[in-house]
């Protein structure tokens, strides 16, 4: 039962917070995979979104603003067997951690980003993010904003990502079938989730995610060959080019390693001993681990 994930600690969100949603979603979809808890590990940063580790019951890290991917990142290659999963606000992913995300791509880790979406920095009275739209003028905002938004699954493709997905979070069987995929996928996905704030932002409401969203039909996400990709890529941007949000699937690339299979290619021990698999003590008494055996050519002989 998804009520199994609840840590105990009251989810402390403004009534109608669109984090309500991802956070019964993320239960339900962890609870319907049927991975260990003690397997899977949530990493956020800074904002509303930042505090959805200290509510499931799995091992987690609210680590700094920004600075969640790479954090995710040396977990996961300390542990390949962990499953890893990144929630963030579109203000501490796409503005002040916007450099590690576009590095993530590059990588390809075994990692899904999910980027709660509300288009402000809810947590900090409203200020305009990097996907508020130009132009847009929300009730903390003095002056409509002044700046163009980052289109988060654009800058998705752009970077290499392998998985990209759009749900809602009012949406939950929707948003579930989606985390449940990214989730799954073996390589680094983003997950944008639109997420109203009805506290600070009053233009991304129910009744504007019914007239500016539509479901994918008729639409293969699934890259074949090289051809393939750039005509999904070409597809893609023609989708995102529309005044409306596509939800669904979008981008499945199975064909890029993984991050943890090129250091693999490099050094021979890392498959079978990575560091967070080595011994650490005997008998109560601690050993040094040996980092020199998996990662040689680090250490001058």
């Amino acid at each position: 039962m998804s009520t199994d994930w609840n840590s105990g600690v009251w989810p402390d969100w403004c009534p109608g917070c669109g984090n309500f949603g991802i956070f019964t979603a993320l239960k339900g979809a962890l609870s319907e995979l049927g991975i260990m808890r003690e397997r899977i590990v949530l990493v956020s940063g800074i904002g509303c979104s930042g505090k959805i580790p200290h509510f499931v019951k799995v091992p987690g890290v609210h680590t700094l603003h920004g600075r969640a991917i790479p954090f995710a990142t040396g977990i996961k290659a300390s542990n390949p067997e962990l499953k890893v999963i990144v929630h963030g606000g579109d203000g501490d992913l796409l503005g002040i951690g916007m450099g590690h995300l576009i590095a993530m791509g590059r990588r390809n880790p075994d990692i899904l980003v999910v980027i709660h979406n509300n288009g402000v920095y809810g947590l900090t009275k409203g200020q305009a993010s990097p996907t508020l739209q130009l132009g847009r003028k929300t009730k903390s905002l003095a002056l409509p904003n002044i700046n163009s938004a980052v289109n988060p699954i654009l800058l998705g493709i752009a970077s290499g990502y392998t998985f990209l997905a759009r749900s809602y979070a009012y949406d939950i069987e929707h948003l579930k079938a989606c985390l449940k995929q990214g989730i799954s996928h073996s390589g680094a996905g983003i997950l944008e989730v639109i997420q109203p704030c009805p506290t600070w932002n009053n233009l991304v409401t129910m009744d504007w995610v019914e007239k500016n969203t539509y479901r994918l039909k008729d639409w293969d996400p699934v890259v074949k060959d090289d051809e393939d990709a750039v005509k999904k890529a070409q597809g893609i941007i023609g989708l995102e080019s529309g005044e409306r949000k596509a939800l669904g699937t979008i981008l499945v690339d199975r064909r890029k390693e993984t991050f943890g299979k090129r250091i693999a290619s490099i050094y021979k021990n890392y498959s079978t001993e990575p560091p967070a698999a080595q011994r650490v003590e005997v008998e109560g008494k601690a050993l040094p681990i040996d980092l020199e055996k998996t990662f040689p050519r680090f250490f001058i002989q």
